[in-house]
């Protein structure tokens, strides 16, 4: 019995290695990511085929190749809550860890991609209702992310300038609120069917601030026609500061990432490497797992040819290379 069971739990742990996103080095996993990218672009491929009247004589084998794209979510799903405590070593139970990846993000992600396929058979008199769920399925794009650092720097980025971002938006909403109301009380009189109500200037306020320019609402009134002028001016700086603000997050990380040893002028810091083997008994552990000096923090972890942005849920794997910087202003 003993041996069944470690041979089972070997099976789990390696079937956990290849499902597992970001192995290059493993053939088996390498693959299986390719194919479940291959299949996430399918679904979506023939999800939007299937809108067009003109492939109704090829419905059939859009249905088919749909059915085969499911089937492989399904398993992959099955396959991920099976081993959900290798990807959880901090739960205890075992119960507890799948209910974790079950209700995480990219848990509910994969669950809600298989279940509108099924419930029209469910429920057939919802059948035309369900399919508005059909649209969660692009969500699947973002189980890419882990394969490509470029997506890690974007949420990075967003991450770190956030509280920027919310202030640049709260002025944002700010001037539109103020603006709508302005055209309201401007536009109002003149043309009652326009703005009818304050929401018409919110929906003016927008168009311009943004530079969208539907032209479906504008104003007629010398006054009118005056403050759309200061509006537009004042949109299109407003509309530069978030953009100016996630550019330079953008420009920051990429110059964090390539640095890879040697002082860095101005920042006090100098940079050392070290490779994960298994002697070091840092393999399969989250970076906000490791014990590190004060003056010490992860830069980095390159893994193959990629650079991967030090975030606390990474999990180091073997061979991986950790980049630490380390403070020299002490």
């Amino acid at each position: 019995m003993k041996i069944k069971h470690k041979a089972m739990k070997d099976l789990r742990h390696r079937i956990f290695n290849i499902i597992e996103i970001g192995n290059k080095n493993d053939i088996p996993s390498s693959l299986f990511d390719k194919t479940i990218v291959a299949v996430i672009l399918a679904n979506l491929l023939v999800t939007l085929l299937q809108t067009f009247d003109q492939m109704s004589p090829y419905m059939g084998i859009l249905n088919a190749v749909e059915l085969i794209t499911i089937i492989l979510f399904t398993i992959e799903y099955i396959l991920r809550v099976w081993t959900a405590d290798y990807l959880y070593p901090d739960e205890k139970n075992t119960l507890r860890s799948r209910f974790k990846f079950i209700v995480s993000i990219y848990g509910l992600i994969d669950l809600f991609t298989i279940i509108p396929y099924f419930l029209p058979f469910i429920f057939p008199e919802g059948a035309v209702a369900f399919r508005i769920f059909r649209v969660i399925r692009i969500f699947r794009l973002f189980k890419i992310n882990a394969q490509y650092d470029a997506f890690n720097v974007i949420a990075s980025v967003l991450k770190e300038k956030k509280n920027q971002l919310i202030s640049s938006m709260c002025m944002i909403l700010i001037l539109m609120l103020a603006s709508s109301l302005c055209m309201y009380s401007l536009e109002h009189e003149v043309q009652p069917d326009q703005f009818k109500n304050a929401f018409s200037g919110i929906w003016w306020s927008v168009s311009t601030l943004l530079t969208v320019g539907y032209g479906d609402i504008y104003p007629v009134t010398v006054a009118g026609k005056i403050m759309a002028i200061i509006i537009s001016f004042l949109g299109v700086g407003m509309v530069a500061i978030p953009t100016g603000i996630i550019s330079a997050g953008f420009v920051e990380q990429y110059t964090e990432l390539k640095v890879m040893g040697g002082p860095v002028d101005g920042k006090g810091f100098e940079y050392i490497t070290s490779r994960i083997d298994d002697k070091c008994g840092l393999a399969g552990k989250e970076l906000r797992q490791l014990t590190l000096m004060p003056d010490m923090v992860p830069i980095m972890v390159i893994r193959g040819d990629r650079k991967l942005a030090a975030k606390d849920e990474l999990r180091i794997e073997r061979d991986d290379i950790l980049v630490i910087g380390v403070s020299t202003l002490n």
